[in-house]
């Protein structure tokens, strides 16, 4: 077992494999992760799809053989396709979910991103997709944004699991927070043991700043440069700051006394997109226990070869990432903008994911003579 990446299993970090593809899957590529990387869960997006079936892999081939013989839809296609892969990867993680009693050992897949400002098409959505997959250690991806906080209520409160993606700011982060204790008080309404819904919050960390960092070199003032690189990894230890505000709330402690596992925070988008950044910066940096960091394979090796684990590289900063906060507001960066402006580029990416997911289908389909567009 690699022993940076076990040292931080041991600081109380879940590392979750933010990939997957079929060929990983059947070659035990998945479960070696589990058993030499300290892997315990695995996020999935449309992006992530679509590299996996527009590869070189002939993973795909019988099943796409079946639905052009079929003659489905490129949306019933994908649908069958992700979820098969998920149910797959769902199985070779249960042996996690059984040892972390249903903690970890967790697989993500996300609603159609084209329903993100629709709240009723993303709850029909979740409720399809946690049928589709079966699987006690699904979660249902749905965004954070300000449609998709009632859409979180109402899957938890049917007992759905949820993963709560696209999430920027801490204030977006307290809306969510609410959201899932409402749908936790709402599911002991309706006679479901709590105890079956897990649920983590998706703190999205290195596209922060590359937002940010684009504007400080507009201001171009020395007060601005000393701020480049700071705010995204601040805003996850600010985030952080307000789960234990709310974990010491009477509202969650009551919820707790009825069997209501903890909706831990989770740090997405952990790959360092700015090469002047070291490649392992948005994992050493945001260690502390109960959280998860999901990252793509490039990161979990860099991590595993060079990440220096020296204990909570959160709670001790907090203070530190309240003030680059301040600082950033004195320079002149509107967070507020930046934070929408994350969210709204983050929905239309993968609006544009989906869409390159079903032209793919859809090109498989026509090779093989069959299927027709949604």
């Amino acid at each position: 077992m690699n022993e940076r990446l076990k040292a931080l299993a041991d600081a109380g970090v879940s590392i979750w494999l933010d990939d997957l593809d079929r060929d990983r899957i059947n070659s035990g590529g998945l479960a070696k992760l589990i058993e030499e990387d300290s892997v315990t869960g695995v996020t999935t997006n449309p992006a992530i799809f679509n590299n996996a079936i527009s590869g070189d892999s002939d993973a795909y081939n019988a099943q796409l053989d079946d639905l052009a013989d079929r003659g489905v839809d490129q949306g019933e296609a994908v649908r069958s396709i992700t979820t098969k892969d998920v149910r797959a990867a769902c199985d070779v993680m249960r042996p996690v979910y059984d040892r972390t009693n249903t903690v970890d050992g967790r697989v993500s897949i996300e609603v159609d991103p084209r329903f993100a400002r629709n709240t009723a098409a993303t709850i029909a959505e979740a409720r399809q997709l946690w049928w589709a997959v079966d699987r006690p250690n699904a979660l249902i991806k749905i965004p954070g944004t300000e449609e998709g906080l009632p859409a979180i209520t109402q899957a938890l409160s049917e007992g759905i699991s949820v993963n709560v993606t696209l999430i920027f700011s801490p204030d977006r982060y307290v809306e969510v927070m609410d959201a899932w204790l409402s749908g936790l008080e709402k599911a002991i309404e309706n006679g479901i043991d709590v105890s079956t819904i897990q649920s983590v919050a998706s703190f999205f960390v290195s596209r922060v700043d590359v937002a940010v960092d684009k504007r400080i070199d507009q201001i171009g003032t020395p007060e601005a440069e000393a701020l480049r690189g700071k705010p995204a990894i601040a805003g996850a230890r600010v985030a952080f700051k307000k789960f234990q505000e709310m974990e010491a709330s009477d509202r969650w402690q009551a919820l707790k006394a009825k069997g209501a596992f903890v909706q831990r925070p989770l740090w997405a988008s952990t790959g360092a997109k700015d090469p002047k950044y070291t490649d392992d910066r948005y994992v050493v940096d945001l260690v502390t226990a109960g959280v998860v960091n999901t990252m793509p394979e490039k990161t979990m090796m860099a991590v595993a070869d060079h990440g220096d684990i020296t204990g909570d590289t959160v709670i001790p900063n907090i203070a530190d990432a309240e003030q680059v906060f301040a600082d950033l507001a004195a320079v002149g960066v509107d967070m507020k903008d930046v934070f929408q402006e994350l969210e709204d580029e983050g929905v239309e990416k993968f609006d544009i994911a989906w869409e390159e997911l079903l032209g793919t289908i859809q090109t498989a389909l026509d090779k093989r003579g069959g299927g027709t567009a949604a």
